[in-house]
């Protein structure tokens, strides 16, 4: 039997543990999510009372198929659940991954929390996983979510015009980022040091 290529991990820095998503963080989720109501923003999917069991179900599911780990993220000073992210859309074959469904309670948007989690999930992409490339992608009209992606050093690839139809009918443009293997030193060497400020 082979070894799967997505192994079920902890990630830690000063400021974050990121561990894995379970059904019992539901409870959790929605208080981080609380924080500013973000099952609100249109443009993104963050999960609410109604919806958190089913987001986490389907996260499972993702990981369950060798695509996708899952994390809630938590304050390593509060021991709070403060937001959740992903490695998804993994392709061993190709040697990709997305980083993406990241979304953070407001109290820490705009914080070193990003960097932090960004930049360990990138090491995990990167330096254990072997990936070739590391692809973000965000809602055309996130504009907080595009420029914090080109902030980590990921360029622009492309706009995905007319990509998905959203829940509410609405047509989502989808802009893609990438970090290539090449990049990896010293967009690691730029988030070391933006983390440390």
């Amino acid at each position: 039997m082979t070894t799967p290529w997505l192994v079920e991990t902890t990630l830690t820095s000063d400021l974050v543990s990121m561990v894995p998503l379970r059904l019992e963080h539901a409870e959790a989720l929605v208080e981080a999510a609380s924080d500013g109501e973000l099952w609100n923003l249109w443009y993104t999917s963050v999960p609410s009372a109604d919806t958190v069991h089913r987001y986490i179900e389907k996260a499972l599911q993702q990981q369950q198929d060798g695509t996708a780990l899952p994390f809630v993220i938590i304050e390593n000073a509060t021991q709070t659940v403060v937001g959740c992210t992903r490695i998804c859309n993994a392709v061993e074959q190709h040697k990709r991954v997305e980083i993406g469904y990241t979304w953070y309670a407001k109290r820490v948007q705009r914080t070193a929390v990003n960097r932090q989690c960004k930049l360990l999930l990138l090491q995990l992409a990167f330096e254990q996983l072997n990936c070739i490339a590391v692809e973000f992608r965000t809602h055309w009209h996130n504009v907080k979510s595009r420029a914090a992606i080109a902030g980590l050093g990921a360029k622009q690839d492309a706009v995905l015009r007319n990509h998905q139809i959203g829940l509410d009918g609405t047509i989502r443009d989808t802009v893609v980022f990438s970090i290539i293997e090449s990049e990896w030193p010293v967009v690691k060497q730029s988030l070391s040091f933006k983390v440390k400020r």
